[in-house]
């Protein structure tokens, strides 16, 4: 009988692990994970990229890039999506890409004519690297919510969500303008994510603010969830630092009744997420530390996968950046490059922050 209650009280001591082995009381804010970046992208036909290659060689390589299909990257164990959304209200806007006219003889890129219809488009750039895994927004959210319904104890999913349009259009430019992007737009956009995902399965602002004055006093007061009640979820957040931000943020402090987190800055009321494309910057380690959770790169328009330099990677690692997006959790098919982006050991693309393994540790040690 004694022995029986020690082990049980041992058992109650020590932390729940899931699967993966970590804490299933582990907040979400504690953990690092790899994603990728534009994660919808197919390559652009190769006819195309040739004529645009000789046109301009150095930008060519930036986007000679490409994913597999949203979903076969979260079945590989990525945790990190990334998504840009073009409005598109009466549709047809990006129906008829001028890349195919500029390079005839491609396979066509929407055979169900869905580019018609009336809501956000997901591509790249108009007219030139326009193939996607979908096409559009509803279908993307409804590939997500289904592969959510059938792994329904998997760890949250980040997706960066930027909504293109409204920037002053290039002088000269041949490419399709994109819609303005206005108040309705957001409101369209905040309906789209819900009405497709459904609202219980989404991590938003009021649910992290819980009884705080602000999103930024929660945060910093470590209210993210832990990773029992985050599973089967996602979170989105918005990708832009200026007029799109503050237009999100409008008529709702701290994001209250919002579906997406902003790209915030600190001391604000909506300041819990934050993006930071270089992982050298200093300051990154220690808005973790405080409760932020950041976003940040391994690689960048090629580049790294090229030189086969995981410098960068190795400084989003260190950074404790929570969010860490490459192009290359696979080894490019465009070149020859051994570059691949994975953390050690067995799980390759989720682990305990660094910044917080010895709290963690620690943690378990009681």
């Amino acid at each position: 009988m004694l022995k029986t209650l020690i082990s049980l009280s041992l058992a109650l001591a020590l932390p729940v692990l899931h699967k993966e082995g970590l804490p299933d009381d582990l907040h979400m804010n504690r953990i690092q994970v790899i994603g990728s970046h534009n994660s919808y992208k197919k390559a652009i036909d190769p006819a195309l990229f040739k004529v645009f290659q000789q046109k301009d060689s150095v930008s060519a390589s930036k986007i000679d890039y490409e994913h597999i299909p949203l979903t076969a990257q979260l079945d590989m164990g990525l945790l990190n999506l990334e998504i840009d959304a073009y409005a598109d209200e009466k549709g047809g806007r990006y129906a008829h890409p001028k890349g195919l006219d500029w390079a005839p003889g491609q396979p066509p890129f929407d055979p169900d004519g869905v580019m018609n219809q009336p809501g956000f488009k997901v591509f790249h750039i108009p007219d030139l690297d326009f193939r996607s895994y979908c096409l559009t927004l509803k279908q993307g959210l409804q590939d997500l919510k289904a592969w959510s319904d059938k792994h329904p104890d998997h760890y949250p999913v980040f997706i960066t969500l930027e909504v293109k349009g409204g920037e002053p259009r290039k002088e000269n430019s041949m490419l399709t303008e994109p819609e303005p992007v206005t108040e309705a737009t957001f409101q369209a956009l905040d309906k789209e994510l819900t009405d497709y995902l459904g609202a219980e399965n989404i991590i938003t602002p009021d649910k992290v603010r819980g009884n705080y004055n602000t999103l930024e006093e929660a945060v910093l007061h470590d209210n993210w969830p832990a990773l029992k009640a985050a599973r089967g979820k996602f979170l989105f957040v918005l990708d832009d630092h200026d007029r799109k931000r503050a237009m999100y943020i409008a008529g709702h402090p701290s994001l209250k009744g919002r579906v997406l987190f902003v790209n915030a800055d600190p001391g604000t009321p909506e300041a819990a997420m934050m993006i930071r494309n270089n992982p050298r910057m200093p300051e990154i380690k220690d808005l973790v530390a405080k409760g932020y959770i950041i976003r940040t790169r391994a690689d960048a328009d090629t580049k790294e996968a090229r030189l086969n330099d995981k410098s960068s990677f190795q400084a989003a690692c260190n950074s404790g950046a929570q969010i860490i997006t490459t192009d290359y959790y696979r080894k490019s098919t465009h070149f020859s490059s051994d570059y691949e982006v994975s953390f050690d050991g067995s799980n390759k693309y989720l682990r305990i922050n660094p910044v917080f393994s010895n709290i963690t540790a620690a943690a378990g040690a009681h």
